[in-house]
């Protein structure tokens, strides 16, 4: 098995989390953290070609961080959260994957 996976938070994750309950908050950074020892499937979901999401059922509000796998470097495995968004159901948002978009483009 591949080692373990580091992620990376962009300013806005990070401005995401502080507004979020903290129960919440905690919740989302369970999820994550248990995504870099095992690499559930079901903890972070491919949207797209590039764009990936963390997601996180809470107080019934989908908890969502967007996210796209850091190629660039060979030793380590990174993945890069952009942004997060509460959504009251579960359908994928196109403005959610445009935004991460542009910030993969800006990145790279």
């Amino acid at each position: 098995m591949a080692g373990k996976i580091k992620v990376e938070f962009l300013e806005e994750v990070l401005q995401f989390l502080d507004s979020v309950d903290v129960k919440a908050q905690k919740k989302i950074l369970l999820n994550i953290d248990k995504f870099t020892h095992t690499r559930d499937k079901e903890l972070f979901k491919k949207l797209s070609a590039d764009i990936w999401e963390f997601r996180r059922l809470y107080n019934k509000k989908q908890y969502r961080l967007f996210a796209f796998w850091d190629k660039r470097k060979t030793n380590i495995t990174v993945v890069v959260a952009t942004h997060g968004i509460i959504k009251k159901n579960a359908k994928n948002s196109e403005e959610g994957n445009s935004e991460s978009y542009r910030a993969n483009e800006k990145i790279f």
